[in-house]
């Protein structure tokens, strides 16, 4: 792997390599975020450097987890490399449906991997996929209609403070929405940001003996407050945004606030994407005071299915792709702050990206994030916007449907948390938990 790796580099035996691999395609499954779509505009020095050439699959977000769990579980062979997450590496590693990580190259320096990154995406300690990047969430708003509101944003705001601010902030006259959050339907979408939230008030899916919790009172407190905010502050139909969605509004001067991945500093501070690029903070995702903020932690990552014939061709991607050398690429053609972050201690320890003004928020949401101790009251699952068991999936989708169809009022909040809280039971006694 050593000699490969630096072929791909262009440091040595790049033709001797390029001949091997000349007739070498792979195919990849990614999501239709900014980085993943950033990472295709440079495949080509890739396959200049080994004659791999590289289709890809893009996917909306939903779409994706679809098709990659389909593919996966039938072994439908479709993918070479797959984009999956936190969620899925662990679970599949264990499963025998992912080939193991554990041969990279000394070059690669899988060591300087973030730990919460590696140790997410690893099973019995070996690493199943790469993180591209890593994430957790964080609040992103806008310093000058902060300042007009008369208000300024703490470190580490309560979700009081942040309706507050939604509701001063909020002018619809001229199309600006207080704040902006995901109410999709998806477990990865609006699922995720109402769970990283639920944990935020006291709330948690399971009690320790697998029994839902959905009919509790921090519940009914986490979606009636989150429902009554987006009511007030947030903008039309946002019952059906997700992260693209909210990105975009962002962008276009239409939000005043937006709580979501930590890998969206890069593009609503970008002079190319954002309008409002110029005047953008950044602060801790909210707490109650109960001792938990409402931020997750996630990391898109690339592996390789267990049915692949081009095992060592999607090695030599993967390395590529989660490389520091990568880093260094995307640096000097498009600067620090557009690097894939989140995933590598050494970014961190770079003078150059310290300077970025929302590397440290990132970092600091990252160390914050416990999925061993994701909520205030003790459950039996790992994971923060999720649950770390196959099972989870499948629910919490359902779930995160009613939810969103009481965002939109087509039901009331206590009837998707009964709905919720019977699809829950229903799944984890059919299962064998209960």
């Amino acid at each position: 792997m050593t000699k490969t790796f630096r072929a791909l580099l262009g440091a040595t035996a790049l033709c001797s390599v390029g001949a091997i691999a000349s007739a070498e395609t792979i195919t990849i499954a990614t999501v239709n975020n900014g980085d993943m779509i950033r990472m295709q505009g440079y495949t080509d020095q890739f396959t200049a450097q080994t004659g791999i050439e590289v289709e890809w699959v893009t996917l909306e977000e939903n779409t994706l987890r679809q098709r990659v769990t389909t593919d996966i579980t039938t072994n439908g062979g479709q993918f070479d490399i797959m984009t999956i997450g936190m969620y899925e590496a662990p679970i599949w590693g264990a499963n025998g449906w992912l080939i193991a990580l554990d041969d990279l190259s000394e070059e690669y320096d899988v060591d300087d991997i973030l730990p919460a990154m590696a140790g997410g995406l690893s099973h019995d300690g070996t690493l199943y996929a790469a993180p591209f990047y890593g994430e957790s969430s964080m609040v992103m708003y806008r310093t000058d209609l902060m300042e007009a509101a008369g208000l300024e944003m703490p470190a580490s705001p309560t979700w009081e403070f942040i309706a507050e601010a939604a509701a001063a902030m909020t002018d619809r006259d001229n199309d600006i929405n207080g704040i902006c959050l995901r109410g999709k339907a998806g477990w990865g979408e609006g699922g995720a940001f109402i769970n990283a939230m639920a944990n935020s008030f006291g709330a948690r899916v399971v009690d320790e003996n697998w029994v839902a919790q959905l009919d509790s009172e921090a519940w009914a407190n986490t979606l009636n407050f989150y429902k009554n905010m987006m009511d007030a502050s947030g903008p039309t139909g946002y019952a059906t945004n997700g992260f693209n969605e909210n990105l975009s509004l962002f962008n276009q001067g239409k939000c005043g606030m937006w709580i979501d991945a930590t890998v969206a500093a890069s593009f609503v501070t970008n002079p190319n994407d954002s309008e409002v690029a110029d005047s953008v903070g950044f602060a801790l995702a909210p707490n109650t005071g109960l001792g938990k903020n409402g931020n997750w932690l996630w990391a898109w990552a690339l592996a390789i299915p267990a049915g692949t014939q081009q095992e060592a061709a999607a090695k030599q991607f993967i390395e590529w792709a989660t490389s520091k050398e990568y880093i260094e690429l995307v640096a000097a053609n498009e600067g620090w702050a557009n690097v894939p972050p989140g995933a590598r201690q050494s970014l961190y320890d770079n003078p150059e990206y310290q300077a970025v003004p929302f590397a440290q928020m990132t970092l600091d949401s990252i160390l914050s994030a416990d999925p061993n101790n994701p909520t205030v009251d003790p459950v039996p699952y790992t994971g923060i916007q999720f649950m770390a068991i196959p099972e989870f999936a499948g629910f919490w989708t359902e779930v995160s449907q009613e939810f969103s169809a009481a965002y939109a009022g087509q039901q009331t909040v206590e009837e998707a948390l009964a709905k919720g809280q019977a699809i829950v039971n229903e799944a984890l006694e059919g299962a064998g938990y209960q």
